[in-house]
C-alpha cells in the first residue's frame, strides 16, 4: 500500500484504498464542512442583530418587514457562495 500523502487525502491513492475508506472520508469531511458552515452562519446572524440599530425578530415577526428579511438572506445567499467556493478549494 501506498500511504504517502495519504495522511492529508487518503482519497488520492484510490488504487490502495478500498471505496468504503474515501467513502468515510468524504462523508467525515461533509459533516465537518457542514458544522462549520451551519457556525458561520450563526455568527454572521449575530454580527447582524449586534450591529442593526432596530430589534430583527420584532421587524421579521410583528412588522412583517419583507425587505429586512430579503436584505438577511441575501447576506446568507452571499456567504453561501463564499463558503462554497472556499469548500472547492
Amino acid at each position: 500500500m501506498n500511504w504517502e500523502g495519504a495522511l492529508w487525502h487518503p482519497v488520492a491513492a484510490v488504487g490502495d484504498m478500498n471505496v468504503i475508506d474515501g467513502t468515510l472520508y468524504h462523508l467525515g469531511m461533509a459533516i465537518v464542512y457542514g458544522v462549520l458552515g451551519i457556525a458561520m452562519f450563526a455568527v454572521a446572524l449575530k454580527i447582524i442583530v449586534k450591529v442593526s440599530p432596530f430589534k430583527i425578530r420584532k421587524e421579521l415577526e410583528e412588522d412583517q418587514n419583507t425587505a429586512l428579511g430579503i436584505v438577511i438572506g441575501s447576506i446568507f445567499i452571499g456567504l453561501a457562495i463564499i463558503l462554497a467556493a472556499a469548500i472547492q478549494g
